[in-house]
C-alpha cells in the first residue's frame, strides 16, 4: 500500500492532472493520494495559493472582493474543462470560498490560513471528482471528518497523537482516498495550517497512520541532487539517502522535502521515494533508515541565507555560571529562536534567522545584554549564510573538515563559524552571503570530483 503525495505543479493544470490519474491507474498498490493547491503553471504564473492571499486581503480591508474570488474560480473552471468536468464542480468551489470569506475575522491569522486552506481543499474534491469520472472510483476525504487533530495557538501546528488512531480507519476505504494537504483541524474544529511544505507534512502523517508500505513524494525534479544545480553544473544525483541525511539536508535549504515531514514515516520506519510526475519510470531517490556504504562520505552540500549574528564579549565569561542561559533568555523574551552557538572563552556568537528581527528588538537586546550580564562588547551583523555539508560517512573520515575548510579558503571567503553536529552527519559554516554560491561550486568539486576505485 502506498500513499503518493503531489505537489503544486504536478497539479498546476488539467494536462498535469491527467498524469497524476495515469501514475495512479498504473500501480494499484496507490490506494491515497495527497495533493496540493494548483501551482505555477508557467514561470511568471501566480500560484493559487497566492491569489487566495490576495482574496483574503482584500476581504480584511473590505475591499471589493469579486474579481479576486473570479480569479481563484477561473484557476479551477479551466482545469476542469480541460478534463471535461461539468460546472457543478465549480459551482460548489465557489460556493465555498464564498461561505469561508464570510467567517469571522476576530484572528485575522486564522481567517488567513482558513482561506489560504481552501486551494489544497478544492483542489482535492476537483481531483477526486476527475478519477471517478474516468473509471478510478475515488472519494474526497475532509481532514476535519478524517480526525487530522492538531494542537492549539499558539504553538505552530503539529499533528497529536490521536490523530494517527483516527486517521488510520482510512485503510479500510474501498475506493481510492484523495486527500487534502497543508492543514488539519483543532478538536474546537479551528483550522490550522502547517508551516512551508505543509502537504509533504499532510502525506508523511497519513502514511504513518495507514502504514502505509512507501511514501511517495512526486514533484518536478527527477531525483534529489547533491547541490543545488542552479549553482552547480550537473550535480550527481542521489540514488539513496538517509532519514538523518535528508532532515539536515532539508533544515539547511534543500526545497525538495520539508524536513519536518520525515519524522512521522521515520518513526514508522517507512521508506520515502521522491519521484518526478513528468517521469514516473525514473527510479527517483530513496531515503532509508540505513543505506549501503559508498567511497564518499559526503552525501549533499546545501547553502541557506537569511541569517544574522548576535556577538557577544565579555571577559572571563566562561568561568561566569548562568551567562549562556540568562543571554538566550534574552532572546527567548523576545521570542526569538537560535540555530547555533560557538563560543569561546570570552565571546559568544548567537546564529539566528534575521527575519525574526526587527531594529527595535536589536536595540532591546543589546541594551539588555550591556545592561544585566554586562558585556563589554555587543552587536549584530547581518547577511549570513549558512554551508552545510551533509554525509552519514563523516564521522569516519579523517580530515573532512580540513578538507573543507581548505576548499572554503581557496574562494578567499572568510569562514565566521564552524559547527559540527554532535551525531557527525553534518558540519556547518558560516559564510557571507556574496560567497554562498563560489564556495558551494569549490566544496563540490572537493567532494563530487571523480574518484578512482582501485
Amino acid at each position: 500500500m502506498k500513499v503518493s503525495k503531489f505537489g503544486g505543479t504536478s497539479v498546476a493544470n488539467a494536462e498535469q492532472i491527467k498524469k497524476v490519474a495515469a501514475i495512479i491507474k498504473a500501480d494499484p498498490a496507490r490506494k491515497f493520494v495527497v495533493v496540493s493547491a494548483p501551482g505555477k503553471r508557467f514561470d511568471t504564473d501566480k500560484k493559487v495559493t497566492d491569489l487566495l492571499i490576495e482574496l483574503a486581503n482584500a476581504a480584511i480591508h473590505k475591499q471589493n472582493i469579486e474579481e479576486k474570488l473570479q480569479n481563484v474560480v477561473n484557476r479551477y473552471k479551466e482545469i476542469a474543462v480541460g478534463l471535461g468536468l461539468g460546472q457543478t464542480i465549480c459551482d460548489v468551489i465557489e460556493e465555498d470560498l464564498r461561505k469561508r470569506i464570510e467567517e469571522s475575522q476576530s484572528n485575522l491569522e486564522l481567517f488567513i490560513d482558513n482561506i489560504k486552506a481552501s486551494g489544497e481543499d478544492n483542489n482535492a474534491k476537483l481531483i477526486s471528482t476527475y478519477f471517478t469520472s474516468i473509471g478510478l472510483p475515488a472519494q474526497y476525504v475532509s481532514p476535519k471528518t478524517a480526525g487530522l487533530v492538531v494542537n492549539d495557538l499558539p504553538e505552530r501546528a503539529q499533528a497529536l497523537s490521536e490523530a494517527y488512531n483516527n486517521l488510520s480507519s482510512l485503510q479500510k476505504a474501498s475506493e481510492i482516498v484523495v486527500f487534502p494537504g497543508f492543514f488539519g483541524y483543532t478538536k474546537e474544529g479551528m483550522l490550522r495550517t502547517f508551516e512551508r511544505g505543509g502537504s509533504d507534512i499532510t502525506g508523511s502523517i497519513l502514511a504513518a497512520a495507514v502504514q502505509a508500505d512507501l511514501y511517495e513524494n512526486f514533484t518536478d525534479v527527477d531525483s534529489v541532487f547533491c547541490a543545488n544545480p542552479r549553482v552547480v553544473n550537473s550535480p550527481a544525483e542521489i540514488e539513496e539517502i538517509t532519514y538523518r541525511e535528508m532532515r539536515e539536508l532539508s533544515y539547511a535549504g534543500f526545497s525538495v522535502f520539508h524536513d519536518e515531514a520525515l519524522m512521522p514515516v521515520y518513526k514508522r520506519g517507512i521508506p520515502v521515494c521522491i519521484k518526478n510526475t513528468n517521469n514516473p519510470s525514473a527510479p527517483g531517490t530513496k531515503i532509508v533508515a540505513e543505506r549501503k556504504a559508498n567511497h564518499r562520505p559526503v552525501t549533499g552540500i546545501t547553502a541557506d541565507s537569511g541569517f544574522s549574528i548576535l556577538f557577544v564579549s565579555k571577559y572571563l565569561m566562561n568561568r561566569e555560571i548562568g551567562f549562556g542561559r540568562k543571554l538566550l533568555q534574552i532572546l527567548e523574551e523576545e521570542h526569538i529562536s537560535y540555530e547555533h552557538t560557538p563560543s569561546g572563552l570570552d565571546d559568544i556568537s548567537v546564529i539566528m534567522r534575521s527575519h525574526q528581527l526587527t531594529s527595535e528588538k536589536e536595540a532591546r537586546i543589546m541594551n539588555r545584554v550591556i545592561n544585566e550580564l554586562h558585556a563589554e562588547e555587543v552587536h549584530f551583523r547581518h547577511e549570513f549564510s549558512m554551508i552545510v555539508i551533509v554525509g552519514e560517512g563523516m564521522n569516519n573520515s579523517t580530515g573532512l573538515a580540513a578538507r573543507a575548510a581548505t576548499a572554503i579558503s581557496r574562494t578567499g571567503a572568510n569562514i565566521e563559524m564552524i559547527n559540527q553536529g554532535s551525531s557527525e552527519v553534518s558540519l556547518a559554516f558560516g559564510v557571507h552571503k556574496s560567497n554562498e554560491n563560489k564556495i558551494l561550486r569549490e566544496l563540490y568539486n572537493e567532494f563530487f570530483a571523480p574518484v578512482t576505485v582501485g
